[in-house]
């Protein structure tokens, strides 16, 4: 097949539109051709009032070789990549010990399934609950106020991304197509085909739960074991090499090849990975508040009179500011239709995340609106001191919202004047179980307060009504990423501790759903490499 990328349609077109531009471009009679596959499907919002749709096609045709001989310096036109995964080949079963994976976000579900593909019988170990029961202990929180320190939105099957948005897609380089392979194994259990070819695909959370019911069903069939409610307390190592895992309630778990998949907040399994010695570094991370607006107002800033096209759904943005104090101020997980709920892993903690249905159908637009923080000028004094400064303003959000894991509050307008809130606008919260206004200036640190004033309006000038005073933030933000990277060489392993593989979001290497899956498959390759050895 020949691909062919960068095919411009308006909004509204059919499929015979997207046809006939095929043979256009390729300047070939309709009995060349066979049939078109799209690959990729975007838009191009650039300009409102001209919206365009954006596709990457591969074609079928009968003189494949000929027609493409007439194209060999555009760009645009090219064999069509294999873009297949094929496991690693030339690799044998000899080790009879199983590898074990630690949590089952992202990350460790692909690290296992690949794992378990390969015929290894890999072991997952996952501190909080199946994906249902956390599911119930997720909405305790929510509904009534009953919080759960081992199943909540940071712990349990499926990992934060569960209750998220569902996002899937990256920045990152994946000439491998170990994106496509994520993909894939997302649809056969039950996501929906069109996230094959979207340009920004996502799913939504209860899809979510029941995919990853079924990719556990997979791993099982295959040979693999998870165990759920099963915290790690000790990592087992002797002369610099893993030797197993002691479990909380005294077990062990012999294996030399062990996946540290445990997300971003496991900061008490940071603090044993610190105490055993394993190389780890601070590094930066953001903090700041969700910000809700209407979504018609999104959609209309964004998409103009097309706002409401079924091609298009509901609008998002991406915006960055860069501050006069030296502040980077971005606008982060954007949750078109969606709400803002509580995320805290901590008891008297308060922590806000975003998360939307597949629908994208609630009234609210919600995203971060963080501030960047390195370790150089923020918090300079240990490894983990990011996960105390994470910890102070978590504890100070929890107080400023009364202490009942209600979350402080303010409108934008009053933000801006430095004065506090005492009702709602046009915008209402989503955020359950409650929020409570005030004045949000003693909740993030002085420079990180002065940049979001001085983002916002700027924000304003990029998308019309983004500083209304109605606007309603919520704090606190502070899980955009981990405070720490346990740093790995070339073949995914600990610097300093042989048969330890650091990965996903949690040991600094993703952030999202996909990257940490990608990653995932990256490790659960060295991991089978490193046990031919």
């Amino acid at each position: 097949m020949l691909r062919i990328t960068e095919l411009k349609l308006p909004l509204n077109h059919s499929i015979d539109d997207l046809k006939s531009t095929v043979l256009y471009r390729l300047n070939i009679n309709l009995d060349e051709f066979i049939e078109c596959h799209i690959f990729r499907q975007g838009h191009d919002a650039r300009k409102r009032n001209d919206i365009q749709m954006v596709y990457t096609v591969d074609v079928e045709l009968r003189n494949e070789a000929q027609i493409l001989a007439k194209f060999t310096d555009d760009i645009h036109i090219r064999q069509t990549p294999d873009t297949e995964y094929h496991l690693p080949k030339n690799i044998s079963i000899t080790n009879k010990i199983r590898p074990i994976i630690i949590g089952s976000g992202p990350c460790g579900l692909l690290a296992t399934l690949i794992l378990a593909q390969m015929g290894f019988k890999p072991l997952m170990l996952e501190r909080g609950k199946s994906v249902r029961e956390r599911t119930k202990d997720t909405f305790g929180l929510w509904r009534k106020r009953e919080f759960n320190a081992e199943s909540n939105v940071q712990f349990g099957e499926g990992g934060a991304g569960t209750f998220s948005d569902g996002k899937l897609y990256t920045q990152i380089k994946d000439p491998n197509y170990y994106g496509r392979k994520v993909l894939q194994e997302f649809v056969k259990a039950g996501a929906p085909p069109e996230i094959l070819y979207l340009s920004k695909p996502h799913i939504g959370t209860f899809r979510l739960v029941s995919m990853v019911e079924q990719i556990r069903a997979t791993i099982e069939s295959l040979g693999g074991e998870i165990r759920f409610e099963t915290r790690v307390d000790e990592l087992l190592i002797e002369n610099g090499q893993v030797q197993g895992v002691q479990l909380a309630n005294g077990e062990i778990l012999e294996s030399q090849h062990v996946v540290l998949a445990i997300g971003h907040s496991a900061r008490d399994t940071f603090s044993m990975l610190k105490r055993n010695g394993v190389y780890m570094e601070a590094k930066p991370f953001s903090m700041g508040f969700r910000i809700e607006h209407p979504q018609s107002l999104i959609d209309q800033c964004r998409f103009g009179n097309s706002a409401g096209h079924s091609l298009l759904g509901a609008a998002d943005y991406k915006l960055v500011h860069h501050c006069k104090n030296g502040r980077s101020v971005y606008s982060f997980c954007m949750c078109p239709g969606g709400t803002v709920v509580a995320a805290t892993s901590e008891a008297g903690h308060v922590v806000t995340n975003g998360m939307s249905q597949y629908s994208r159908n609630e009234r609210n637009a919600n995203s971060a609106i963080v501030v960047g923080i390195t370790p150089e000028v923020d918090y300079p004094e240990h490894v983990l001191a990011g996960v105390d400064l994470q910890r102070h303003w978590e504890r100070q959000a929890f107080l400023l919202g009364g202490e009942n894991y209600a979350a402080p509050a303010q409108l934008v307008g009053d933000f801006l004047a430095g004065q506090p809130s005492t009702k709602f606008g046009a915008v209402e919260p989503s955020y359950t179980p409650s929020v409570k206004l005030g004045d949000l200036s003693a909740a993030l640190p002085d420079y990180a307060i002065a940049a979001i004033r001085e983002a916002l309006p700027a924000f304003d000038k990029k998308i019309k009504g983004f500083a209304m005073h109605d606007a309603l933030l919520t704090g606190v933000e502070t899980r955009t990423s981990s405070p720490v990277r346990i740093k790995r060489n070339e073949q995914f392993q600990s610097l300093n501790t042989i048969g330890l593989f650091p990965a996903g979001e949690g040991a600094g290497y993703a952030g999202g759903i996909l990257s940490a899956a990608i990653d995932g498959i990256k490790v659960a390759e060295a991991v089978a490499r490193a046990m031919q050895n």
